[in-house]
């Protein structure tokens, strides 16, 4: 009989549906369909609000469901309310040794897919591959090493720590029998850090089908007559906020706009407080990923500020989203980065780098006025997500990845 087995082992997991969480279960879902029996084995679901979900809070430590013919195995992990570099080590490993058991509860598989992070996902892959000899497929949606050090979370005062935990990151990645990841600059990054491993392209997609409905009324979070500027998506370290508050600072001089923030994150207590002093600016919580279209296509324009120290260890998933609502995209971060690039090739938005304040700042006061450049720029934007990043497409052709 032949085994279509597949486990995959990654924390973000439905009923997550941002990000890494909707990628995995995405996947998951897309492999039954095609006929193979998955399982996943995650943690209990608490991104990005950085706290257990309260429907999950009272279930047992180890918890079995079927979610659309997956099965989940899930242990109840560590999650720190304040997640500072330390808390995150202990939230991983936490996620890593309390999985164990749950090795023992899957079918013998035939392919294994670790998603990065977490890194020491891999070690429950290996542990797989060890007794099934399973083929190891790792994937990883972040270097999270190479994105605490960039965003500060790591200090290079700890360079000894540093060249530890990256040696660890090498010894891991080259036991897998493929890696794959997001970005062209990200595939360039993995090639210094693995020897003979077979890589692949494998990057995020969004499912165009349900981003190109289009909107009769606004969602109730955008529905004023103003210019609307918004930023929905994880409210964390990697983004560029001091940028933001300087960019608030020249905004507030302008009339009829309006700045919202939805989302959820690390960051978010700080950003609440720091925009009070401003009153175009709301913030509220993260939509279900169903409301999303509606949302993204409410806004006039969506801007991304991302730290430009910060080169290719992340392709932001929001950014598909973003574009595929036919609207324009001012995005700033690395002139050397990936984003970058989409940028540039899809003209679909504007893209600045070096905290060009004055340009940005410009740049929403030109789209303010001119609605058929906004109309134009947004059609660019979805033209390109649909041509190049559409769901089937990108499964598909990792599916004969791997089997090959």
């Amino acid at each position: 009989m032949k085994n279509n087995n597949v486990t995959i082992i990654g924390v973000n997991y439905f009923p997550e549906d941002s990000a890494i969480g909707l990628y995995t279960t995405q996947k998951a879902e897309y492999l039954v369909s095609k006929g193979y029996n998955v399982s996943v084995i995650t943690g209990f679901p608490y991104y990005p609000q950085w706290k257990i979900r309260s429907d999950y809070k009272n279930k047992k430590r180890w918890h079995k469901e079927i979610i659309n013919d997956v099965k989940v195995y899930r242990y109840k992990q560590y999650v720190p309310a304040n997640p500072t570099f330390l808390k995150r080590i202990i939230h991983l490993l936490s996620f890593t040794f309390g999985n164990v058991p749950n090795l023992f509860k899957v079918a013998k598989p035939k392919h294994v897919i670790c998603i990065v992070p977490f890194t020491s996902s891999i070690l429950l892959g290996w542990f797989l591959k060890l007794r099934y000899r399973s083929k190891l497929w790792i994937h990883i949606q972040d270097f999270e090493f190479d994105a605490a050090i960039d965003s500060g979370l790591l200090s290079s005062d700890k360079s000894f720590f540093i060249k530890i935990i990256l040696w660890i990151e090498r010894a891991l990645l080259n036991k897998a029998d493929t890696i794959s990841t997001i970005s062209n600059g990200m595939l360039k990054k993995l090639k210094t850090k693995v020897e003979n491993t077979n890589t692949y392209y494998l990057t995020n997609w969004l499912d165009t089908s349900k981003f190109r409905v289009k909107i009769d009324k606004s969602h109730a979070y955008l529905n004023s007559e103003k210019f609307k500027i918004l930023y929905s998506g994880n409210i964390g370290a990697k983004q560029d906020w001091n940028f933001f508050f300087n960019v608030l600072d020249k905004l507030k001089s302008i009339n009829d706009i309006e700045v919202i923030i939805v989302g959820e994150g690390a960051e978010k207590e700080k950003i609440v407080e720091g925009i009070k002093k401003y009153d175009f600016v709301k913030q509220f919580d993260l939509v279900p990923y169903e409301e999303l279209p509606i949302l993204l296509s409410s806004a006039d324009v969506h801007f991304l500020f991302q730290k430009s120290d910060v080169i290719d260890t992340v392709m932001p998933s929001k950014l598909l989203g973003m574009m595929a609502s036919s609207k324009p995209s001012i995005v700033t971060g690395n002139k050397h980065s990936e984003v970058s690039a989409v940028y540039k090739d899809s003209q679909g938005g504007f893209y600045f780098s070096d905290n060009a304040l004055e340009q940005v700042v410009e740049c929403f006061k030109t789209l303010k006025r001119d609605k058929h450049l906004c109309e134009q720029l947004g059609k660019n934007a979805e033209a390109y997500v649909i041509k190049n990043y559409s769901k089937e497409n990108i499964l598909d052709r990792f599916i004969v990845e791997l089997e090959k």
